[in-house]
């Protein structure tokens, strides 16, 4: 298992407790992202992502079809009072096609650097903004898959945590610093694939960089494709976000 201190992400391996969590899990996203409605407003990249934010619907203690939400990452990190509705990500062969609206170098970026992003800076006109202040990121996998799977750059936490820090100091548009530290992050770290098997999770750190590796040749995926659950609890307050000094 990766250090989460160090590398800022750890792999678990799957337990009972996980992969009956994910078995129910499972069964209500296959009917979520068989819902014409949810795919209408999920599909993206020509329908082959399902994006899928808040989209199961699991209880606020994180339960889903009255099966607890538990394993072995509550060793790290504290669970929240209210779990959110988890993201359904949901990844379909040729991952990623071009949308209509989406420019060349967008497009470019997310197949080159995995559209490599630090969780809840939002554009807005164009500009970068701290909107979503995570506590962590979650992830458990829901089938058994070995395509597009998450991208990260293992100690990019600590630098990106430390520049934003120092850009949120100065105010609240992050643009030219985000940019300039995930470009760093770059040239420095080499980033690894993280493929999970079923019932397997993920915990990544709040300023860790990462992305989604495009589907390659020979990889594979059940017929409702490779389906990954995300959890992304927040915080109160800017404040919590920001790395420890």
């Amino acid at each position: 298992m990766m250090d989460y201190e160090k590398d800022g992400f750890a792999i678990f391996e799957a337990n009972d407790a996980t992969r009956a969590w994910a078995r129910a899990a499972h069964k209500i996203a296959c009917e979520v992202t068989a819902d014409p409605e949810q795919q209408a407003q999920w599909l993206r990249h020509q329908n082959t992502w399902f994006v899928g934010v808040d989209a199961l619907p699991n209880a606020d203690d994180g339960s889903i079809a009255n099966v607890p939400l538990s394993g072995p990452w509550q060793e790290y990190v504290s669970a929240p009072s209210h779990w959110h509705n988890a993201q359904i990500s949901v990844v379909y062969e040729g991952y990623p096609k071009q949308d209509k609206e989406q420019s060349d170098a967008n497009h470019r970026f997310r197949i080159n650097r995995a559209a490599a992003h630090v969780d809840g800076l939002l554009l807005e006109n164009g500009k970068r903004y701290l909107r979503e202040p995570h506590a962590f990121i979650l992830g458990i996998s829901l089938n058994e898959s070995d395509a597009a799977p998450l991208k990260v750059w293992p100690g990019s936490h600590t630098l990106m945590g430390a520049e934003l820090a120092k850009a949120l100091s100065a105010g609240p548009d992050l643009t030219g610093e985000y940019k300039a530290a995930r470009a760093k992050v770059f040239e420095t770290i080499k980033p690894v694939d993280v493929p999970l098997r079923f019932g397997q999770s993920i915990l990544l750190h709040r300023h860790m960089l990462h992305g989604m590796s495009p589907w390659q040749e020979g990889q594979t995926a059940p017929k409702e494709g490779r389906m990954t659950a995300y959890f992304r609890p927040q915080f109160d307050t800017v404040k919590d976000w920001l790395p420890l000094s």
